[in-house]
This record gives structure tokens, C-alpha cells and sequence, in this order.
């Protein structure tokens, strides 16, 4: 683990941000602190009404700011498919790009609407998607691909004959399968990048635990009755024991994202203890994340899934 200094953004007049997930939570904090810095900030979100009410938010903590929605959700592949298609049309090189938004752990199996168990084909397949549909935005734009991943990662492991839990459904183990994903997708991209001379530095980061509605939305699919994990983390933060502020998670990806020093191939998080909380690091990569080969057959395997094998 390297200690990395906390600085202010660099500024990011004349850039380009996309932060999915913007809605609440870490997305909209880190879009308040990209568009502050001076980017010009696409907020991509499910839910047009949170969507107005965190831009709103957004312009009243970063006056002046240049922030516009843009509807996205994550578990259709053809919402993924209309916004691309948008922006390729408007044309304009895309310098950020943080795949941020997520579900976590819900009790029962769900799916996407294309038939993806929906932790996996949320958090991963629809990134790998948008990401992959933007490239020429990306590549004009020799941007910068941060892909939020987990401290879940680490423990996690690929059960090629279920990947997508179908015989076998376990909240915790889906979600660390596609945090480990994520992680694994950001260091291909980054590979793919440089052998073909694409332009774009990809990493990932992680927030640690930090108290957003991850731990309410995902619990509480399937359940009649609130799960406890909300109130637990709450909890735990006005203790000041192992969770911490939207502000302070927000560092290692703000890091990874943008700051002139962070690079590709790495993986950014909490310098604290176990990763629960702390400034940004670089931290070691996870073991369960340095096969290189593994990480090329996640890509064609997802490629093929969503479509764009070939």
C-alpha cells in the first residue's frame, strides 16, 4: 500500500465527465467535485425525478457548475445502447468516464431485463457495455476509465459453470463475483489500451464502506419488512467506527479519476484499516485479480453477452 497526499483537484475547465450512478450517494458526490473543478458533468441516472433533484443539489453546491442528466439504466442493455448512441451523435471526446452505479446484495436472485443475474449484469455487464459502445468518444478523448469496484473483491471468485448464480444464489458471493469483475474489467481495458495504442488510461478504485443507499436499495429487493443494514451502517458512523462520509469515500476515486498523478493498471482505495476508511492509497492488487488470463476471458465472455463480440 502507498499513502497517497490529498490535493485539490487539478482544473477541469474544457473537460468532459460521465458519472454513472449520479443520482445520490458517491456518484453525486463525486460528479459535485468534478463539476467544481470545472468539468462539465453528465450525470447518468435511472430516475429522472432523483436525477432532478440531485442535479439541483449539484448547482446549489457548485454554483456556476456546467451539469446536465442523462438518462441510463444499467440492467437494460438498450437504455445502455440509446445513451451511447446519443452522445456518439453529439460527437464531443469524453475525458472522465467513472462507472460508479450499483446494486449490492439483494436477498433473493433477481435478473436484469435481459435475463443477467442483476448484480453481476448491473454493476459489469452494463459498464462493460457503455464502455465499450463509447470508445471513440473515449479514445478522441484519451480519457481517463475509473471502475468503482469493492474491498468484496478480494475474497471473491469466478464459478465459470454458474456465473450467473442460477443453481446457486447467494447475496454476498453474486456481489463480490461482480465487484471482482469490475476490477478485473478496468486492468483488461487499461492492457487492451496500451497494446493497441488507444489513448486511454483505465483503473479502478474503491470507496470503502462509505454510508450511501447501496445498503438500503439492494437489501430490501425481495423483503417485506426493512433490512438492518442501513440502520447498522448509520449506526456505525455516527460511532465513527469503520464508515465513513460520502466526502471521505469519495477520495480514491476522485484520485483515480482525475488527478494528474494516478495511473493505469492500478487500484486506489482507504489507506485504513482492513480498507473500511482512511485517505486514498494505492493499494496492492488483490491476488484474486492478477490473472491476467482470467481477465481476458471475462472480457470475450462479457463482450458476447452483451453483444459486442467481434
Amino acid at each position: 500500500m502507498k499513502k497517497l497526499t490529498v490535493s485539490p483537484l487539478p482544473d477541469l475547465t474544457g473537460r468532459l465527465a460521465l458519472v454513472t450512478g449520479a443520482s445520490g450517494g458517491l456518484g453525486l458526490g463525486l460528479a459535485t467535485r468534478l463539476a467544481a473543478a470545472g468539468a462539465e458533468v453528465l450525470l447518468a441516472v435511472r430516475d429522472p425525478a432523483k436525477g432532478a433533484a440531485a442535479l439541483g443539489r449539484l448547482r446549489r453546491e457548485a454554483p456556476g457548475a456546467a451539469a446536465s442528466l442523462r438518462t441510463l439504466d444499467l440492467a437494460a442493455l438498450t437504455s445502455v445502447a440509446t445513451l451511447a448512441e446519443e452522445l456518439i451523435a453529439d460527437g464531443r471526446p469524453i475525458d472522465i468516464l467513472i462507472n460508479n452505479a450499483g446494486v449490492m446484495a439483494p436477498t433473493t436472485r433477481h435478473t436484469t431485463a435481459d435475463g443477467f443475474e442483476l448484480q453481476f449484469g448491473t454493476n459489469h455487464l452494463g459498464h462493460v457495455a457503455l464502455t465499450v459502445r463509447l470508445l471513440p468518444l473515449l479514445r478522441a478523448g484519451h480519457a481517463r476509465v475509473t471502475t468503482v469496484t469493492s474491498s468484496a473483491a478480494r475474497q471473491a471468485r469466478f464459478d465459470w459453470t454458474d456465473p450467473q448464480s442460477e443453481r446457486s444464489y447467494s447475496p454476498v458471493r453474486a456481489y463480490g463475483r461482480s465487484k471482482l469483475a469490475n476490477l478485473l474489467f478496468a486492468l483488461e481495458l487499461d492492457r487492451r489500451s496500451r497494446d493497441a495504442g488507444w489513448g486511454i488510461v483505465s483503473n479502478a478504485a474503491h470507496p470503502g464502506t462509505t454510508l450511501t443507499g447501496l445498503y438500503t436499495a439492494g437489501p430490501n429487493l425481495g423483503r417485506r419488512r426493512p433490512a438492518p443494514h442501513e440502520a447498522i451502517m448509520t449506526r456505525l458512523h455516527r460511532m465513527g467506527v469503520l464508515v465513513q462520509s460520502v466526502d471521505r469515500g469519495a477520495l480514491p476515486p476522485l484520485y483515480a479519476a482525475a488527478s494528474p498523478r494516478a495511473q493505469g493498471g492500478r487500484l486506489y482505495g482507504p489507506d485504513g484499516f482492513g480498507q473500511f476508511t482512511g485517505g486514498p492509497a494505492e493499494l496492492t492488487l488483490y491476488r484474486s485479480a492478477r490473472d491476467e488470463a482470467e481477465a481476458a476471458r471475462l472480457w470475450e465472455y462479457s463482450l458476447d453477452r452483451v453483444g459486442l463480440l467481434g
